[in-house]
């Protein structure tokens, strides 16, 4: 997880190699500290951050090194990176310092667990714990969980007044014809995904009534009203901007994917104070957040670098240097 909506790239990405990492940019923001930072006490640190390459990491890490910087570290910008592994294994080598990532990739993608854990704190200390024989060290989670739901436009969330996936179930027995589905090739095949879903919540959903399409295409589908109930990303910024409905998981099936920094472990013990000037930002992250700059990027076409950099001034975490 998870998956780009588009794909951007900031400074000089790209991976080649082992980690995939070959170059970087220097960030290079007029910021000081506001809210975090104070006391430059990264000063004399010279810090790599990098992410995968979807907008909301773009974002994520552009705030990561942003924040650094307000500390008073030298950041190299190696955000953007393709795929989940790159990005990860660069943390863990000790490649790239530190990074954003989300609790249930770890746990399922790069623990090898098969089975999430349910309440989203126990998921993050299970990942936490589990991740220090790597050399990474995870710091306090946020509430921006990029998981899965399935949508639906205001029209057809006043005709059939489902708010929940027990009640898309409900309906799929008592009106077949009513739940047709709108989903990505890999959601409709995976354990985690549609087949999990159907399995939990004793739903049955004829394959004529799933149409599989790239995930841009399921939002305006499901905007349009072409597919009754669409899978989508709960972080996505198409969400708001299309005002959506989006069906409330009360079995908790779909894994947490807790947005937290992931730390180079002996990065951490040389500059402890990443901690302190992270949390705060962390805390101040959620699903309507992320919805917001995500949509910043994805439906208005801003720059992910500058929309971070707005949100970090408006939040009071930086000041123009």
């Amino acid at each position: 997880m998870r998956r780009p909506t588009v794909l951007l790239a900031t400074g000089l990405l790209l991976a080649a190699s082992g980690c995939g990492l070959t170059s970087g940019s220097p960030m290079a923001d007029d910021v000081q500290a506001g809210t975090i930072g104070r006391g430059e006490p990264l000063k004399g640190a010279e810090l790599t951050v990098t992410s995968k390459s979807f907008t909301e990491q773009l974002i994520l890490g552009a705030i990561m090194g942003i924040a650094f910087e307000a500390a008073g570290a030298e950041v190299l910008d190696r955000t953007g990176i393709q795929g989940s592994i790159g990005s990860r294994e660069a943390v863990a080598k000790g490649d790239a310092d530190a990074g954003y990532e989300y609790t249930g990739t770890a746990w399922i993608t790069y623990l090898g667990r098969s089975e999430p854990i349910t309440d989203p704190r126990e998921q993050w200390e299970a990942v936490r714990k589990a991740d220090v024989k790597n050399g990474v060290t995870w710091l306090e989670p946020s509430a921006l969980n990029n998981t899965y739901a399935l949508a639906m436009n205001q029209a057809n969330h006043k005709k059939y007044r489902t708010n929940t996936l027990s009640e898309v179930a409900a309906l799929s027995k008592s009106d077949p014809g009513a739940v047709t589905l709108c989903v990505e090739v890999e959601f409709a095949n995976r354990a985690d995904g549609l087949p999990g879903m159907e399995k939990a919540y004793g739903m049955s959903i004829p394959a004529g009534n799933i149409t599989q399409m790239d995930t841009g295409i399921i939002y305006t589908q499901v905007a349009k009203g072409s597919c009754t109930y669409g899978e989508v990303f709960t972080t996505d910024g198409r969400i708001k901007s299309m005002n959506l409905a989006v069906m409330q998981d009360n079995k908790k099936f779909f894994p947490n994917y807790n947005a937290a920094p992931m730390v180079n472990t002996k990065t951490l013990k040389k500059w402890p104070a990443i901690a302190e000037v992270l949390n705060p930002i962390s805390k101040k992250l959620n699903n309507s957040v992320a919805q917001d700059l995500n949509a910043k990027v994805d439906v208005d076409g801003e720059d992910p670098h500058q929309v971070a950099l707005d949100w970090m001034k408006a939040e009071g975490f930086v000041r123009e240097g």
